[in-house]
């Protein structure tokens, strides 16, 4: 009778951990570009909306191919927690890291600020699920 109940969904500190170390070593080199900087302040909100759904496409279908590897009848759940978290702890990561360099306008310009998270979040969101699938579901 066990056996057939569903994988208990996983996401602890150890993931956590992988995403943000991923989304971090993306982001780093890619946060210290001018243009990059310059390339957010001057990117339409349309063009800024297709990044969001690529980064989202693209980390979703990582996840699935790799992390979970096609399987996620039973773990619809899990894998949309994996992929909404990475994400988000990605913002976050390039947030910080922004921060750090002083080139996040958070008071001044929030909409630049925004702008420059979103932008460099996309390759460094990939970077965060790549590493995250090192250790499969």
């Amino acid at each position: 009778m066990l056996n057939n109940l569903p994988p208990k969904p996983t996401f602890n500190a150890e993931d956590i951990g992988q995403i943000a170390v991923g989304a971090f070593a993306l982001s780093v080199p890619i946060a210290f570009s001018e243009e990059a900087w310059r390339l957010s302040a001057s990117l339409p909100t349309l063009n800024l909306v297709l990044v969001v759904f690529l980064s989202l496409a693209f980390i979703t279908l990582f996840a699935y191919q790799s992390v979970f590897q096609g399987n996620i009848i039973k773990r619809r759940r899990a894998f949309f927690l994996r992929v909404v978290a990475a994400y988000f702890l990605t913002l976050i990561v390039v947030g910080i890291v922004l921060l750090a360099l002083n080139k996040l306008p958070l008071l001044t310009d929030p909409i630049l600020a925004l702008k420059r998270i979103i932008l460099i979040a996309m390759p460094a969101s990939m970077g965060a699920i790549i590493v995250d699938s090192f250790d499969k579901e």
